[in-house]
């Protein structure tokens, strides 16, 4: 086992050492109903106009916009009324001035008509005839041509992660199957002679394994198929076994407990056992999580998470979701840092030690005015109950001291 205490790096130098993990892109042609966390592998290209045909996103009538010019309730303007569009009929009459069209909502917008106006600004005032209270803009309640898209148009790009919103697009499309990257696989094992499953009533100085099901979890919804492989207990041969077992069925290995200096602390021991391993990281400067390894072991990463059970979430979601998302072939973000944030008002002082990173879990009250306080949860990392009443995370940034009550910041939401 090698003699240094911690070979400490930054939360930024971590992110850089993680993009040296580079996973052959293995595609799959996959159906529709099959993608949705997936991501894209090839580009993909717009075959028809999206809408193929200007319709009205309105009940109401079609209109030329300057033939109700300043209408109003105490000044109605007056159209004739020469055709009713119903859905799946393309009308054949082309608009004149003075002329409408009564319309339903995705009704083919007839030529010469560049408006609707909604039915409930308007009254019947004879068979023929309509009246309409309410002046409306070129382009207003009509979907144009080609306004999601055109024909021969790059939509989404390889690397994408595909969400409902793309999925929706590839519907709209036509598109039945897609090419995607698949997902990496990745290995999970929890170390430590004092772990007993979920479903066994521990002994006296025993708890049950909880960091196995968190990271399930969040591996999925990272968009990865996490790879089970139970306890492990505290003896160097077995956790080495273990270790060799997941690296050669998975893309990524997360591995908790055992990652700190004491006596049975063997993880760091048993990574260096195999062949062809590199400790690229023993502690990063952040809180919770300082004792995080992060090796290569034979090109593929491996990671020794802390045993605390928020320590692990915290790390997890600040330094092991980039590499996954990596690994599946997203698109890298620029810092590779939680992204998803709401502006709050922080509800304390807080201080942090200087060259830590610190994240700090938050809970969000909202009091109708302003922006809503973030009220610091400050507890043990063996503890559960702040990660569950949190609603996220706040970043004190290493060169800072702390943050004052009051002041704005960024919470990056769960979920």
């Amino acid at each position: 086992m090698s003699s240094d205490f911690f070979r400490v790096v930054s939360v930024d130098a971590f992110l850089e050492l993680i993009k040296g993990f580079s996973r052959p892109g293995v595609r799959c042609s996959k159906e529709l109903a099959e993608i949705h966390e997936d991501v894209l592998a090839d580009n993909i290209t717009a075959t028809q106009d999206l809408p193929p045909f200007s319709r009205s996103s309105m009940d109401g009538y079609a209109l030329r916009a300057s033939d109700v010019f300043g209408a109003s309730e105490f000044n109605p303007a007056y159209l004739d009324i020469v055709d009713r569009i119903a859905i799946g009929v393309f009308p054949e009459i082309s608009l004149q001035s003075g002329q409408c069209a009564e319309i339903v909502t995705g009704g083919v917008l007839p030529s010469g008509a560049d408006a609707v106006v909604m039915l409930e600004h308007t009254q019947p005032f004879a068979e023929h005839e309509v009246e309409i209270r309410r002046t409306v803009a070129p382009g207003e309640n009509i979907m144009s041509k080609g306004e999601d898209c055109v024909a021969g148009e790059q939509v989404l790009a390889p690397g994408s992660r595909v969400r409902p919103q793309e999925i929706g697009l590839l519907a709209a499309l036509g598109r039945d199957r897609v090419s995607v990257f698949q997902k990496p696989r990745v290995g999970i094992i929890s170390s430590g002679d004092e772990l007993v499953p979920q479903d066994r009533e521990p002994a006296i100085g025993q708890i049950r394994d909880v960091n196995s099901h968190t990271l399930r979890c969040l591996v999925t919804d990272s968009g990865a198929d996490p790879v089970m492989y139970g306890i492990v207990p505290d003896k160097l041969f077995e956790i080495k076994e273990s270790l060799e077992t997941a690296l050669q069925e998975c893309d990524l290995v997360l591995i908790s407990g055992g990652s700190s200096v004491g006596t049975r602390d063997l993880t760091l021991a048993a990574m260096e056992e195999i062949e062809n391993c590199l400790i690229l990281a023993h502690g990063v400067s952040i809180s919770p999580g300082k004792p995080t390894i992060l090796a290569d072991i034979g090109g593929k990463p491996v990671i020794g998470l802390p045993g605390q059970v928020t320590s692990v979430q915290v790390v997890f979601l600040v330094l092991v979701a980039p590499l996954i998302a990596s690994l599946s072939g997203e698109n890298p973000d620029e810092s590779g840092r939680l992204q998803a944030y709401i502006t709050a008002c922080l509800g304390r002082n807080l201080s942090s030690k200087q060259g830590r990173e610190d994240y700090v879990r938050v809970r969000l009250e909202y009091s109708g005015e302003g922006l809503p306080t973030a009220v610091p949860l400050i507890g043990k990392s063996g503890l559960l109950k702040t990660m569950l009443q949190a609603d996220g995370l706040i970043r004190i940034p290493a060169g800072q001291e702390g943050l004052s009550k009051k002041s704005e910041v960024k919470v990056f939401v769960f979920g």
